[in-house]
């Protein structure tokens, strides 16, 4: 994912999807529950927009950034919860334009951004492809709590494959965010797109294997299904393992989802 233009291109798509999702909503479906216990759909575009400007400010004011990580370390576990609660006590009409400026300047920003050039995160520095990459994964996994709260259902386009692609690339982060160690083999991954393609990320002289659908991967990995309710074959102890433990996003573990038998 080395084309900036390219994932900034499919970000502003991909927001402009949800946009349309939530563009017409009354008060009343502003404030309909998410999967994600405690969150609104008004929570879940607060937090979008959180992010948008967190990520604007480590690209154009670093330290400005650092003062904000200085108030996310002292409270590691509250701080996005915070970030969204904040925001969603907004009049829908007014989160809505807070969250297309953000991201609209975001855009602009991270455009702007040297070839090469590394900014500060949470987690590692991130390049300006990284971020629009982590920026789709998230706004593509909490469009899902959107339409799953709205009992829409979304047609999946091939902008998923940044999903998958992050998902693979985090494989290790899943296990040290637990304390975990590592597995030292590699797993590949072969994944059916929406149109059809087959993605492979892996070494092909891996003996542990993943494979399956991209979308229901990429749902594993930004935690909005449970594992049992997939179609995900895993081949070896460690992928079996790492499909249980998944996650694409930065910060502590998440508890997932529930298996629909147990909800």
């Amino acid at each position: 994912m080395s084309d900036p233009a390219v994932v900034l291109d499919d970000l502003r798509e991909e927001s402009e999807a949800l946009d349309v999702l939530v563009g017409e909503l009354s008060e009343e479906q502003w404030a309909a529950p998410t999967p994600a216990a405690g969150w609104t759909v008004a929570h879940q575009i607060a937090h979008l927009a959180w992010t948008d400007r967190a990520a604007l400010l480590a690209a154009t004011d670093p330290d400005g950034f650092a003062a904000e990580t200085a108030k996310a370390l002292a409270s590691p576990e509250r701080f996005v919860d915070e970030g969204a609660e904040e925001g969603a006590k907004l009049p829908p009409g007014e989160l809505l334009a807070h969250w297309r400026e953000g991201r609209e300047l975001l855009q602009e920003a991270l455009r702007a951004v040297p070839a090469g050039a590394r900014f500060p995160w949470y987690g590692p520095p991130m390049s300006a492809p990284a971020m629009a990459t982590a920026r789709l994964m998230e706004t593509w996994a909490h469009g899902q709590d959107v339409a799953d709260a709205l009992g829409v259902v979304r047609t999946p386009t091939d902008r998923i494959r940044h999903v998958a692609w992050i998902g693979h690339r985090a494989r290790d982060y899943a296990y040290l965010v637990r304390g975990l160690p590592v597995p030292a083999e590699p797993v590949r991954v072969e994944l059916v797109s929406p149109s059809g393609e087959v993605w492979v990320y892996g070494p092909e002289s891996a003996t542990q294997t993943v494979t399956g659908p991209a979308i229901e991967f990429c749902l594993l990995v930004t935690q909005r299904v449970h594992r049992d309710d997939t179609s995900l074959v895993a081949v070896g102890p460690d992928a079996a393992q790492w499909l249980t433990i998944a996650q694409a996003f930065a910060g502590p573990a998440g508890p997932g989802r529930p298996a629909e038998g147990a909800r």
